[in-house]
């Protein structure tokens, strides 16, 4: 990771910046690996659609997504709400609000606003892969998801303020969960 830098009596949050390969399934999941660079350190990414309460009027490719960014190294997992749009080609980002949906899911992103727990996360597709191309990936890089009808997004990923090894990360996690 990234060192953070102390900059007018201020920390710089870490940035992981790479390439993700995501695996969007028909049932709105999502399962992937980030790879950062250049250390080639692999992350793997799964998220899970959260359901919306009422009606939400951000246009039927829009939804929101619990992503759990986790360390194969160490074994810890970050959970982070963010909101991705997109059918085929997803572009993920941060939320601000969560109107609509249930209270702890209001309530992970409220908490998120927390300087010491905010995790960002951008992707945005730039190679799309389906069908047979699909499965090929997949049987390469994520062999469990061949067959399962997924389409395959590649691209830029950034990830900021990340910190599996800090000690108030505990304090974080343990509120996300």
């Amino acid at each position: 990771m990234d060192d953070e830098v102390e900059k007018e009596g201020k920390r710089k949050k870490a940035t992981m910046e790479g390439v993700a390969s995501l695996a969007l399934l028909p049932n709105g999941s999502i399962s992937g690996h980030f790879i950062h660079l250049p250390h080639s350190i692999c992350y793997g990414l799964h998220g899970t659609e959260l359901e919306c309460e009422r009606e939400c009027s951000h246009g039927e490719d829009y939804r929101l997504i619990k992503l759990s960014i986790t360390d194969y190294n160490s074994k810890k997992e970050r959970n982070v709400v963010v909101e991705c749009r997109g059918h085929d080609a997803a572009k993920i980002c941060n939320t601000d609000h969560a109107h609509g949906w249930q209270k702890d899911v209001v309530g992970m992103v409220e908490e998120k606003k927390h300087e010491k727990c905010k995790v960002s996360v951008t992707f945005e597709c730039e190679t799309l892969k389906s069908d047979k191309a699909a499965e090929d990936h997949l049987s390469k890089f994520m062999p469990k998801l061949v067959g399962m009808d997924a389409v395959v997004n590649i691209g830029p990923m950034t990830i900021t303020g990340l910190d599996f090894d800090a000690e108030t990360e505990h304090e974080c996690t343990e509120q996300n969960d």
